[in-house]
């Protein structure tokens, strides 16, 4: 007779019989999947190197921008907008309706405020150009920009650049001297946040040092 006795069968329970059941369709479900990913032909990147010269169509236009002459290879549909942002890297202008109704796209153009998305940049040929980039810069800041850094009139500051271009040009422009005359002139700029007030304070301060 065996001296060595065999151990009583462990019972098993519902929760380790519903963990091994779990278990096992991971490892079942994981195998096709991690094939897949092991045989998957790698994507090739896109060229880093790639210019508008290769754009199908693409037209001489010469441009400047925050006093700087550029010579550009553009698509006749380009809006200023995307030649701004995505042909110069000037990417403080933002984006943000790209229908002419928010006012984040504002810029300078021959002194007057636009929307640069409502506008092609061929025909902008000779025209002097100013983004919020030309305007001000760190140390030597804009007074429109100094004050909006002193009433605080920002927020999540998607629409600062396009508010404070439109409050430069506002100072030559004829406005009344009440802040429901700048209110009426600043419309065009929508502040999805809601800081209205700090921005006509902000413009009446520097209107009221002028």
């Amino acid at each position: 007779m065996d001296s060595q006795k065999k151990s009583p069968p462990v019972p098993l329970s519902r929760r380790s019989f519903l963990s091994s059941l779990g278990a096992a369709g991971v490892v079942a479900t994981a195998r096709p999947v991690l094939a897949t990913a092991q045989t998957a032909t790698p994507v090739a990147p896109m060229a880093a190197n790639s210019t508008l010269e290769t754009i199908q169509g693409a037209i001489p236009v010469s441009l400047r921008v925050n006093g700087k002459q550029l010579e550009l290879q553009v698509d006749p549909r380009t809006t200023l907008l995307d030649c701004l942002r995505e042909t110069m890297s000037l990417t403080g202008t933002k984006k943000g309706c790209d229908h002419g109704q928010c006012g984040a796209c504002t810029v300078h153009v021959n002194g007057r405020r636009i929307n640069s998305c409502l506008t092609l940049a061929v025909m902008h040929e000779g025209d002097e150009i100013t983004t919020i980039e030309g305007l001000g810069q760190p140390g030597n800041l804009h007074p429109v920009q100094a004050s909006f850094v002193k009433h605080d009139g920002y927020q999540c500051g998607y629409c600062t650049s396009g508010q404070i271009m439109s409050a430069a040009a506002l100072l030559k422009e004829k406005c009344g001297p009440s802040d429901a005359d700048v209110k009426e002139l600043m419309s065009g700029n929508i502040c999805r946040c809601g800081a209205y007030p700090n921005i006509v304070a902000a413009i009446q301060d520097v209107r009221q040092q002028a």
